[in-house]
C-alpha cells in the first residue's frame, strides 16, 4: 500500500474555500515559513479511499480477538462515547467561570466518589494524563509525605519486584529514588525473605501490582504491606490489573496507601493511538494534603497537568461505572478471571502455563521447552496467530519467564471465541512439529510480513522523505 505522500499529484485539491469575510491579519515576518509545508495534494475521493483502505488493514477489538496481556484490549461500550460527545462537555472552556462548569465538576466529584469506593481510598485526583503519569504522581505523594516528616533525606529506596511493569522502576528513578529489585519466589509471587532482607530505615516504599504481572493474586499481600509499613515505608498499588479484582477486593483494604488506575484498562476508555488517557490517583487520608489540585475543583497549589486533566476520558469511565453499577462491576471482574482460566485450561496440554495454578485475568505461557523441541519460538507463534485473524499476545514479558506469551482474553469475549482461540493454538502446536520453517516466516497473509525488528528499533524511519526530482 502506498503512503498518502506517494499518491499525491501536484495541483490536485479538494475544493475551493469561500472568500474570507473577516479582516485578514498577517503573521509577523519572523513567524512566517520560508517554504510551504510539503503536504499531499489529493482529491476528496482519493483521500476517502486512502483512509478506508487503511481502516481495512487495522486490527482492533471490532475486527477480531485481541488477547494482549496486561493491556486489557476489550470492547468499549458505545454509550461511553456518546456521553463524552455531549456538547455540554465538549464545548466547555477550561478557563470558564465556576458557574459555567458545575456539570463538569459534578462529573469529577461523582467519579472520585465511586473510584474511592472501588479503590478503598479517601481521595482521588484525575490530573495525571495516563497510567505512567499516575505512577509518577503516586510516588511523588510518598516523597512529599516523607519530606514533611523530616525523613526524606534518609528514605532513599523504592522496592520493585522483578516481575513489575517496566514503568515502575523508571518512575521511581525519575522521582529521585534508588530502585531495589527483589526476585520472585518459585510460585511467581513476592519472595518474602528477599523482601525482608532489603527493608530498612532507608525504605521509602514498595511498588506492587496485585494481581501481579503473571496473573497471580499474591496470597501474602497483607503480610507484604505490613512488613513495609513496619519499616516506615508506604505501599503504592500499580492499578494496571485492577480489572481482575474491582468490586471484589479493594487495594486500600490490602494495605496500600495510594494507587493509580489506568482508566483505559479497567474502566473501558479507549486504549492506544497515543492518547488521550487518564491515570486516576487515589490515596489514603494521610496523603491527601499532597494531592495535586485543579482550579476547576476549587483547589490551589501544585499541579501535574494543566487544568483538570483529560476530562472527557473521565466522562467515559464514569459512564461505564454507572452503567455496570454495584452488581455489574464485580461481575465484570469475575468474568475476566473466568475467561482467563477457561482459555488457559483449553490450551494446556499443548502449550503449558508458566505457573500451573488458578490465574486471575491473564496468564503466561512458557514456550521454552516447546522451542527446544521444535525450534519454533514464542515470536514465531505470535506472528503465526496473525494469519488466523488473531492479534498476537504480549511477547517475552514478564522477563522472569523465558519464551513468554501473556494472554488476557478479557470479560467481553464469548465462550465460542475462546474455544476458537484454543483451537488455533492447538493447530499451531501441530504445525510447529510438521513444518517449523513455515512458522519461522509467518505471517504470510498480513499487509506487512516479518520485519527486521533489530533494524527497525535501531534505525527507524520516522518520517517520509520526498525523493529528489
Amino acid at each position: 500500500m502506498k503512503l498518502i505522500f506517494e499518491k499525491s499529484a501536484p495541483g490536485r485539491a479538494l475544493s475551493l474555500l469561500p472568500p474570507c469575510d473577516v479582516e485578514l491579519v498577517a503573521l509577523p515576518e519572523e513567524l512566517v515559513r520560508e517554504t510551504a509545508p510539503a503536504l499531499p495534494e489529493m482529491s476528496e475521493t482519493d483521500i476517502s479511499r486512502h483512509y478506508t483502505e487503511l481502516n481495512k488493514n487495522v486490527h482492533g477489538v471490532n475486527c477480531g480477538f485481541y488477547p494482549l496481556g496486561s493491556c486489557t484490549m476489550k470492547y468499549n461500550p458505545r454509550i461511553d462515547e456518546e456521553m463524552a460527545a455531549l456538547p455540554g462537555f465538549t464545548q466547555v472552556h477550561p478557563l470558564a467561570p465556576a458557574y459555567a462548569t458545575e456539570g463538569c465538576r459534578e462529573v469529577l466529584e461523582t467519579a472520585s466518589k465511586y473510584l474511592c469506593e472501588i479503590f478503598g481510598m479517601d481521595a482521588c485526583t484525575f490530573q495525571p494524563a495516563a497510567g505512567a503519569h499516575g505512577e509518577f504522581t503516586g510516588i511523588l505523594l510518598i516523597k512529599q509525605y516523607h519530606d514533611a516528616r523530616g525523613e526524606g533525606a534518609k528514605r532513599t529506596k523504592i522496592i520493585v519486584p522483578d516481575s513489575a511493569h517496566g514503568t515502575n522502576p523508571a518512575t521511581a528513578n525519575m522521582c529521585g529514588y534508588q530502585v531495589v529489585n527483589i526476585p520472585s519466589a518459585p510460585n511467581g509471587c513476592v519472595d518474602l525473605e528477599a523482601l525482608k532482607a532489603v527493608l530498612g530505615e532507608d525504605t521509602a516504599g514498595l511498588m506492587l501490582t496485585n494481581p501481579n504481572t503473571v496473573g497471580i493474586f499474591d496470597e501474602n499481600i497483607l503480610e507484604i504491606t505490613r512488613l513495609v509499613h513496619e519499616a516506615g515505608g508506604l505501599c503504592y498499588y500499580d492499578g494496571a490489573n485492577l480489572n481482575a479484582v474491582m468490586g471484589v477486593v479493594r487495594p486500600g483494604d490490602m494495605g496500600f496507601d495510594c494507587i493509580h488506575s489506568n482508566l483505559h484498562k479497567t474502566f473501558a476508555t479507549p486504549h492506544g493511538g497515543g492518547g488521550p488517557g487518564a491515570g486516576a490517583v487515589g490515596c489514603k487520608a494521610h496523603l491527601m494534603p499532597y494531592l495535586p489540585k485543579s482550579a476547576m475543583m476549587g483547589g490551589e497549589g501544585i499541579q501535574v497537568r494543566s487544568f483538570a486533566g483529560n476530562f472527557l476520558v473521565v466522562v467515559k469511565a464514569l459512564t461505564y461505572i454507572m452503567t455496570l453499577g454495584q452488581e455489574g462491576i464485580p461481575e465484570a471482574a469475575k468474568n475476566a478471571v473466568l475467561n482467563a482460566n477457561y482459555l488457559m485450561r483449553k490450551i494446556q496440554g499443548t502449550f503449558e502455563p508458566a505457573f500451573d495454578r488458578t490465574c486471575m485475568h491473564e496468564f503466561v505461557l512458557d514456550l521454552s521447552g516447546f522451542k527446544k523441541e521444535t525450534g519454533v519460538s514464542a515470536l514465531d507463534v505470535a506472528k503465526s496467530l496473525i494469519d488466523y485473524g488473531m492479534h498476537p499476545p504480549t511477547m517475552y514479558f514478564p522477563l522472569i519467564v523465558h519464551e513468554a506469551l501473556m494472554l488476557e482474553p478479557t470479560e467481553t469475549e464469548s465462550r465460542e471465541t475462546l474455544d476458537w482461540a484454543a483451537d488455533v493454538f492447538r493447530q499451531l502446536y501441530e504445525l510447529a512439529h510438521k513444518d517449523p520453517e513455515f512458522m519461522h516466516n509467518a505471517p504470510h497473509n498480513a499487509q506487512i510480513g516479518r520485519p527486521d525488528e533489530v533494524r527497525a528499533a535501531r534505525t527507524p524511519i520516522l518520517r517520509y522523505q520526498k525523493a529528489e526530482a
